[in-house]
């Protein structure tokens, strides 16, 4: 992981922005900011605070992390489908999307909703076969990515796939929530947008709803503060704070995350009660056991099938005793989940996908609940 124009480490950006000016005896964290509105005698001045809803000093100091992390402005939001929202409102009406079967459930359900209202046209594509989205990109308006994706963990060629978008004049939205910016930063390929749903590994509690969009195209930023400003999707400033705190440990967090998700990973992949393990870095089918021996990994989240179908995936839920059956993901705690539990999720998710988001417990403890759960 390296630097960027300050020659500071990701890890090192994500404790050092967002603090208060160094003055004597000034505070080291900044204060969560309590209050709806502000003193403004006299005319309204460019970059005085006025109101609650248009700008608040905790969203700010989050703000200078995250565009610091990847490399842009960053606008801040009250969700991650807040800020899934505000992304679509960038897409002129009637304008057409290219975008992964299987992104994140309640992102194309919205796009299907507004597919069918007449504001966009839709249309899906496997994002792990370049040629696909290659081939869907002539005519096309945005196209919206997500890699890894969620459920399935599919990867995505982004450098290849931003720079034939950027040939074709297509805008590029990336949903960057399971990379994080420690593991990748698409804006420097090239995207327009970056999309986190900073509920998960960036705010890392389970704590906190919040989400965030981040450009370096200035007129976007104003759009997207213009969008949160009108349609109060705001979030709300202790939500803020709490972001704020849990992305200080992103760092750590993820590295430990990460090293656990590959070493459970390689032990899955050998288990005979599991027929197929997803993890990025991880070779289908029958070669993967002997290539997971060898491999490093990329991300915290892992997926398996269980030999059984539907039927052993859900045994598995409720076996566990330490692992959480619970949704949402990028927490200190490891949760399980199946997928298609949920009726929003796509048909293209296998009905025995197990989705594990890998916490900070020990290994060996993970290992012995999750084994013998698998029976």
């Amino acid at each position: 992981m390296t630097g960027h124009a300050d020659g500071l480490a990701p890890e090192t950006r994500a404790v050092a922005l967002g603090r208060p000016p160094r003055t004597p005896g000034s505070a080291v964290n900044p204060p969560v900011e309590l209050t709806s509105t502000h003193v403004t005698p006299g005319d309204f001045a460019d970059g005085v605070p006025i109101y609650g809803r248009y700008t608040n000093a905790t969203w700010a100091a989050l703000e200078e992390v995250l565009g610091g992390l990847e490399h842009g402005r960053a606008v801040t939001f009250a969700s991650g489908m807040a800020a899934g929202t505000a992304l679509f409102a960038l897409v002129p009406r009637g304008a057409r999307v290219v975008m992964g079967e299987t992104s994140y459930n309640a992102m194309l359900a919205l796009a299907r909703e507004l597919d069918a209202v007449g504001d966009l046209r839709l249309t899906l594509v496997d994002v792990a076969d370049t040629d696909a989205v290659r081939a869907a990109l002539p005519g096309a308006d945005w196209l919206l990515l997500e890699s890894p994706t969620n459920p399935l963990l599919e990867v995505a060629d982004l450098p290849a796939l931003i720079a034939a978008a950027r040939d074709a004049d297509v805008r590029v939205g990336v949903d960057n929530t399971f990379a994080t910016p420690l593991l990748q930063n698409p804006l420097d390929l090239g995207a327009d947008v970056v999309l986190h749903s900073a509920t998960k590994y960036l705010a890392g509690h389970s704590d906190v709803l919040l989400g965030a969009l981040v450009t370096t195209d200035d007129a976007l930023h104003e759009r997207l503060v213009d969008h949160r400003t009108l349609r109060g999707a705001i979030p709300g400033p202790f939500e803020a704070w709490l972001a704020l705190r849990g992305v200080r440990t992103l760092g750590v967090r993820l590295a430990r995350q990460q090293e656990t998700a590959a070493e459970l990973a390689r032990r899955l992949a050998e288990h005979p009660a599991v027929a197929r393990v997803r993890y990025p870095g991880l070779p289908d089918d029958a070669g993967h056991a002997v290539a997971a021996r060898t491999m490093r990994g990329f991300g915290a989240m892992v997926a398996i099938e269980p030999v059984g179908g539907r039927e052993a995936a859900t045994a598995v839920t409720q076996r566990v005793r330490l692992w959480t059956p619970a949704t949402s993901l990028g927490g200190v705690e490891s949760l399980i989940e199946r997928r298609r539990r949920i009726p929003s999720e796509p048909t293209t998710v296998p009905e025995a996908l197990l989705r594990l988001s890998v916490g900070l417990e020990d290994v060996e403890d993970l290992w012995r609940d999750l084994d013998a759960a698998l029976g």
